[in-house]
């Protein structure tokens, strides 16, 4: 099994988690994915907020702020979406992406988890 499966399957283990991806943000395409749902298109989430991480990415720029994003959240009444860069050279321009089902799953123990998941992956 490959390191990049291997962090999809760990990804998908977190309580509550409904869709996980690995995506390449220089060209918003999703290395991998797994979860389905009929409300969650995980193409779709991975070009969308592929959008999300390149503006965030500008606006530190521009404010010449030399900080690295640890992840981005984007709460919504069901769910918690989480976007972690990837900060390994092997993993640049990588994000991994987390949906969360906000009854089942918990944001700090998921955060925790996908922070382990992201030093590991090597692509």
């Amino acid at each position: 099994m490959s390191n990049l499966e291997l962090a999809l399957k760990d990804m998908m283990s977190i309580d509550g988690a409904i869709g996980v991806a690995v995506v390449d943000y220089n060209s918003g395409m999703a290395l991998g994915h797994l979860g389905s749902s009929k409300t969650l298109d995980l193409q779709v989430a991975a070009a969308g907020n592929t959008e999300v991480v390149r503006a965030k990415m500008r606006t530190m720029e521009q404010l010449n702020l030399k900080d690295e994003i640890e992840d981005i959240l984007i709460t919504l009444s069901g769910q918690y979406h989480v976007i972690r860069p990837v900060t390994g050279r092997k993993g640049k321009g990588l994000f991994l992406y987390l949906a969360l089902d906000r009854n089942r799953g918990n944001l700090a123990l998921a955060r925790h988890q996908l922070k382990s998941i992201e030093e590991n992956l090597e692509v």
